[in-house]
């Protein structure tokens, strides 16, 4: 190759794109670079010309993602070329390999400063950009004066002057203690008054960021900035190059209404006349069109006019007109403007008295609740929540229970929240309050948290009016084949304080309530347990003097459970058994529960704390975080076991709850819990299933030991072979086939077909591979090397190097499960048919599944498991999106297949599937494994899946295993394409002859 002229380059590039893979791409760069570092030792003979050929080159490599750890010095050094080529590339490259720490930009800043202090003006463009690029503090301590000075210089184009006015804004942002902006109001005052709108934009972009650090010093320059609106929106006294589709510099309008915003308030009655007036022309001279384009550069300037009236908190008459604006716009059929039209709607709500106005497009806020897009779903909930009063309480309220039940899982929590709340806040009359909560309770019972109920218990106590209503409605609820168990905490509760009330109701007597709470027992958690044993004492306290039937029935549950492994359980039972035989003196021990304390609901200062720091945030604290850039970073933190941890991200998102924590004993009076409501807490601390969950973040998708791996499940089809030998159907089907069942066809060519027949025990597996030459002519070089990964230990037996013609070859493997691994096998199968050499790696179906064995559990064997398995790392849970949509009854023999046993009845939602297993392997012996599946009716591409066992890594492996072939991996095996042409098989015309008799 010639490494003459710029054609090198060229060819260098074409090389490079016509690379068949990634490892000849790699050795071409390699090639590449140590051919530049030859040239760079010997540098005394490169001319600048070269140089600059040799560091396009690298910048290049660079750009395709390789380390270039040399050639920073050549690449500086070309800055203080005379020539533009070569000082374009010295900047361009330095500004790309070198960032602001480096050492060799100290060697640079003399060359950057006399290019920006000379009189080329295109030197001067070249080096204000490196210097804005980069952005470093030893940049900004030397050169930011001489930034100042070009910005504000006469004689200087308004192009340089603009970069200018960018460069010493990135100063300022990296290090304002060090760019000296002291006494700078009245030169900020000038740069406003500049005609050319390049410059002026330029300028506004850093008036913006030196008023939000300081609007005081600036407030000499707020008529300036009036004036500047005055002349887009009225006067439009704008070049035509700067005006967007009609729209006179929407860019400078958005950034100076922006800086306005800065400022606490317009004192001049001149100015803010002048500056309503264009506020109002803006307001009403926007409307819906046709043009995408048109459309986003109008409504940015329209939404940051309606921050700014905000800010100013203006007259009546203009918020008005405001909410009727935003009305039309939550209206359209466009979502983005849909949007847009609620969030500032709700900011509205927040910061002026506009409620009776906002209230006129309850009805279309209500239908956005509905929208198919969650962000607008989310942006309907906060307004609803933020216009409810006495008045709509009741409509909106009614509105949230219909939608929660359809809700995505991700809103369901913050919907429960936000209608309890409004509830208490809002109720008519305490009765309806009961009803809510109950209904609330009965539809998103895992939404709920325990502060909900806990302030039920606490009106109903302290209304004696309200407790034979609250009893009675708990007793309906209970009458449910199914409810959730918060539903029975809650019930459990107000009959065991006011059953008595309802004795002469008929199905209310104290032996019929007993029955009806003691057959949720068996599906309770341990928390509640205690609260049963509690009601029972309290029923059998109230039925005095006691049916004996009655009493003997409670004395043998207490019995049952003085021995309970549970200390709480333990000393409730032994204690309350003590007691119930103290006869009448029972009725002063077990008295009634006093009236709480009145105090602020727990709920409402959650609520009112929220609304603080959040949607009361005044425009000029908004832009302020706008400022900020920040970034979050998650990493990927797993304990050396391999099992998977819960990321810096979840935890911030997702806390863990705790039943221990939440619970108060019965027996005792009940307090708010301080802070105990978290608004995103995806799981109850009652829920029967999912006590103590903690879920991972729903993106952790990567093996635990193959986190490089794009398939989780180590799925992934092997690299493409370059071979004119085609496969006979889809490898990955055929793979997929046999991860469900134990034979098969593994491969299939026009030569050879290789079946596959497995046997599986415990934690070992016994494989046959049948290789057939199914051709008059011999297979030459025959070779199958099984590559295991670590998890697995696999012993294979020698294959013969020659397979005669039309025969068949069996090969046993012997394979031990060591530890719990989604990674696969591989075989590296080869051989030579002619001149045709053939090589294949093909994945072995030894996958997780195979070492699983179905078992059937039952309430009494699961729910201790599942109670005893208390959250992660051994009990994980995951919102899964993307689900193939299919009938419960289809994932349930899905499941099956999987070797997962579906146990029907353990889950009393009709929606959720609860499957068991075992696992085998070495390191674990036997494990048993449980799995929860919560679907949503309404959205089948979703669900929440819950996995359990006393192997950390175990379950996150069973999780992701089940979450491939929920999201990608097809139900069953299509039928194989129709086959290609081939030589008549050994005995017959069927093509899978060759494992005759095994299949």
């Amino acid at each position: 190759m010639s490494l003459s002229g710029m054609r090198g380059l060229s060819v260098f590039i074409s090389d490079v794109r016509n690379c068949r893979n990634k490892e000849q791409e790699r050795l071409r760069v390699d090639k590449e670079l140590g051919n530049i570092r030859t040239r760079f030792k010997n540098e005394k003979g490169l001319s600048p010309y070269e140089k600059k050929k040799y560091v396009w080159k690298m910048l290049y490599i660079y750009m395709l993602g390789y380390d270039v750890d040399f050639g920073h010095m050549e690449a500086v050094s070309l800055i203080s070329a005379p020539k533009y080529p070569e000082k374009q590339v010295g900047y361009i490259v330095t500004s790309c390999l070198l960032n602001e720490n480096h050492d060799f930009l100290r060697l640079a800043i003399n060359a950057v400063r006399n290019d920006i202090i000379g009189r080329n003006e295109t030197f001067q463009c070249l080096a204000l950009t490196l210097v804005g690029n980069i952005g470093g503090r030893e940049f900004a301590e030397s050169l930011a004066p001489d930034v100042q000075k070009l910005l504000l210089s006469s004689s200087c184009r308004p192009l340089v002057r603009k970069k200018a006015a960018l460069c010493l804004l990135r100063l300022f942002r990296k290090n304002s203690d060090v760019v000296n902006v002291d006494g700078w109001s009245d030169r900020m005052a000038q740069l406003l008054d500049e005609r050319d709108l390049g410059v002026l934009t330029s300028s506004m972009s850093l008036f913006v960021a030196l008023v939000a650090n300081n609007h005081e010093a600036y407030s000499s320059c707020l008529p300036k900035c009036v004036k500047i609106l005055e002349r887009l929106a009225r006067n439009q006294d704008v070049p035509q190059e700067y005006t967007y589709y009609g729209i006179p510099s929407p860019w400078l309008q958005v950034k100076t209404m922006r800086a306005l915003q800065y400022f606490p308030t317009v004192e001049d009655p001149t100015t803010r006349r002048a500056l309503f007036e264009v506020l109002q022309r803006i307001l009403m001279g926007t409307d819906v069109v046709k043009n995408v384009n048109k459309n986003n550069a109008s409504h940015a300037v329209l939404f940051e006019a309606l921050a700014l009236v905000m800010h100013l908190d203006s007259e009546k008459e203009m918020m008005s007109q405001c909410v009727a604006l935003l009305g039309k716009f939550i209206a359209v059929r466009e979502p983005n403007i849909r949007y847009l039209g609620l969030e500032n709607m709700t900011r509205m709500l927040m910061v002026t008295d506009v409620h009776e106005i906002i209230k006129r497009h309850q009805a279309q806020i209500i239908t956005s609740l509905k929208d198919p897009d969650i962000s607008i779903r989310r942006r309907s909930l906060d307004l609803l929540y933020g216009m409810c009063d006495v008045t709509n309480a009741k409509d909106i309220v009614e509105e949230l229970l219909q939608y929660l039940a359809t809700a995505d899982f991700a809103m369901r929590e913050e919907l429960a929240l936000k209608a309890a709340i409004l509830a208490e806040k809002f109720a008519p009359d305490l009765s309806w309050y009961v009803d809510v909560i109950l209904q609330l309770i009965d539809k998103a019972g895992d939404f709920v948290s325990d502060d909900i109920w806990f302030r039920v218990v606490q009106f109903v106590t302290n209304n004696e009016d309200l407790q034979p209503y609250a009893a009675l409605k708990a007793r309906e609820y209970l009458d449910k084949p199914a409810i959730h168990e918060t539903m029975v905490k809650v019930s459990a509760y107000l009959l065991g304080e006011y059953s008595h009330l309802l004795a002469r109701r008929p199905g209310c007597s104290p032996k019929e309530i007993f029955s009806l709470i003691h057959e949720k027992l068996p599906t309770v958690s341990t928390p509640t347990i205690s609260i049963l044993l509690t009601t029972y004492a309290k029923i059998l306290m109230h039925s005095q003097p006691p049916d004996p039937e009655l009493q003997n029935q409670i004395w043998a549950v207490y019995s049952k459970y003085e021995s309970c492994i549970d200390a709480e359980i333990q000393q409730r039972a032994v204690e309350y058994f003590a007691l119930s035989r103290k006869g009448e003196a029972l009725m002063d021990i077990l008295a009634e529960m006093p009236k709480f304390p009145e105090r602020q609901s727990s709920l409402i200062k959650k609520a009112e704390d929220t609304d603080a720091d959040t949607a009361e945030l005044s425009a000029i604290k908004l832009r302020t975080q706008q400022q900020a850039s920040t970034a979050l970073v998650v990493t990927d933190q797993r304990p050396s076991n391999g099992a998977p941890q819960v990321s810096q991200l979840a935890m911030v998102m997702i806390p863990t709850t705790n039943d221990t924590d939440h619970t108060p004993p019965v027996d005792q009076p009940l307090t708010e819990s301080n802070g105990a409501l978290t608004v995103v807490d995806p799981q109850p601390s009652g829920d029967i299933l999912g006590d103590l969950l903690s879920p991972l973040a729903i993106d952790e998708s990567q093996s635990v030991h193959d986190v490089g791996s794009n398939d989780a499940l180590a799925l992934a089809p092997i690299e493409d072979q370059e071979s004119t030998v085609k496969p006979i159907g889809d490898i990955t089907e055929r793979f997929h086939a046999l991860c469900l069942k134990d034979s098969g066809v593994l491969y299939e060519d026009p030569y050879v077909q290789i079946g596959i027949k497995a046997e599986w025990r415990n934690h070992q597996g016994r494989l046959v591979l049948f290789l057939g030459n199914k051709n008059t002519g011999p297979l030459d070089s025959v070779q199958a090397v099984v590559l295991p990964p670590s998890h697995l230990r696999v012993e294979i037996s020698l294959v013969p190097e020659i397979i005669p013609p039309r025969a068949q070859v069996q090969c046993p493997l012997e394979i031990v499960n060591l530890r719990p691994s989604r990674d696969v096998a591989v075989l590296d199968f080869s051989y030579k048919f002619g001149t045709q050499l053939v090589n294949n790696r093909l994945r072995l179906p030894a996958v997780l599944n195979k070492f699983f064995t179905p078992i059937q559990v039952t309430a009494e064997e699961f729910f201790p498991q599942w109670r005893s398995l208390s959250g992660p790392p051994l009990k994980l849970q995951e919102v899964v999106r993307g689900v193939r949509p299919m009938p419960l009854g289809e994932m349930a023999n899905l499941f099956n297949t999987l070797r997962l046993m579906v146990c029907p009845g353990l889950d009393p939602n009709a929606f959720n599937l609860v499957a068991s297993t075992t696992f085998y392997s070495e390191s674990t012996r036997a494990m048993l494994c449980l799995v929860r599946i919560e679907t949503d009716p309404a959205d089948r591409t979703q669900l929440r899946m819950t996995v359990a066992s006393a192997d950390p890594t175990l379950t996150f492996e069973l999780k992701e295993f089940i979450k491939e072939h929920l999201v990608n991996i097809p139900t069953a095996a299509k039928p194989l394409p129709p086959q290609q042409p081939q030589p008549p098989p050994i005995a017959t015309s069927d093509p899978g002859a060759l494992l005759a008799g095994l299949l």
